[in-house]
């Protein structure tokens, strides 16, 4: 029987090195994972092939898979992304000045020119009402508990004139989503709401019978545009990537259709104190209770 001679020294070190560089070499599996990017009801609208064209897009500036993760709450995607489980999210100022220690912007939607937005508050189209307080004992629709311009604005108002949305309201109910405020109105589920600005404004191009049968009551002061957030736990490189997509979205065929669609302009780089108004907002809210 041949005797199998035992393997040498230098054979044995041989395959360690070569081992220990094609280690190195390897690209890691995180490289090659899908990037995830939360969307809340702040998004405009749940079209698939918008959905799609956002991911194709972003997948094709950072060269690697993009996932869209996408939650019925603020709550659910803020907390994603607060835990480091998303990589990015585009979210509400309010749960942003929520969580400001633990996430930055990355980028903030141009809207007709500026990083702004408006709340309103909508009644029917046949509704003798010119403000807030002529609401008085109406149902009303909210669309998050975590919103901005669809819950925390109303409460600040009715803050200011010594009451709260429990107090005030015969009935408040939260429809978690900003369309679905305007549907609740117009179909008399809710004799008024409180929305998100933009979006009225988009669907009464979109939508304009539906549309139609709301009106504004009220409006809020300009504040910061939701805005697109990365966790602090997360890769720096990959938020400067993500950013750097959305930044160019107005240089790309593919970017400008999805501007087209949201009826924005464009993407600007965001601070922090472009949501002061919101914590503001806050503040004076919880003081009432």
């Amino acid at each position: 029987m041949r005797r199998i001679a035992p393997l040498g020294r230098r054979h044995v070190l041989g395959r360690m090195l070569l081992a220990a560089v094609g280690a190195i070499a390897a690209p890691p599996l995180l490289a090659n994972r899908a990037v995830t990017l939360g969307l809340t009801p702040v998004f405009l609208d749940s079209d698939i092939v918008l959905v799609r064209q956002i991911e194709a897009h972003i997948s094709s500036r950072l060269g690697r898979p993009v996932q869209v993760v996408k939650r019925r709450t603020y709550r659910e995607v803020t907390s994603l992304l607060v835990a480091g489980q998303l990589d990015a999210a585009w979210i509400c100022g309010y749960p942003f000045v929520q969580h400001r220690e633990s996430l930055d912007i990355l980028a903030v939607p141009l809207y007709r020119g500026a990083p702004l937005y408006q709340a309103y508050v909508i009644a029917r189209q046949d509704r003798g009402a010119v403000g807030l307080s002529d609401l008085r004992g109406d149902i009303h629709a909210f669309s998050d508990p975590d919103s901005n311009s669809g819950f925390l604005v109303t409460g600040a108002m009715l803050a200011d004139i010594g009451t709260a949305p429990s107090a005030f309201f015969a009935r408040s109910f939260f429809t978690y989503g900003h369309r679905n405020v305007i549907r609740a109105v117009a179909a008399g589920l809710a004799q008024s709401g409180s929305v998100d600005g933009y979006v009225w404004d988009v669907m009464s191009e979109i939508e304009p019978a539906l549309v139609g049968a709301t009106r504004i009551v009220q409006a809020s002061a300009p504040m910061g545009f939701p805005p697109f957030a990365s966790s602090r736990q997360g890769d720096p490189g990959l938020a400067r990537a993500i950013r750097d997509a959305l930044l160019t979205m107005p240089e790309t065929p593919d970017g400008r259709a999805i501007l087209a669609t949201l009826r924005l302009d464009g993407f600007v780089i965001g601070s922090s104190d472009l949501f002061d108004s919101i914590a503001i907002l806050s503040r004076r809210a919880r003081a009432a209770g």
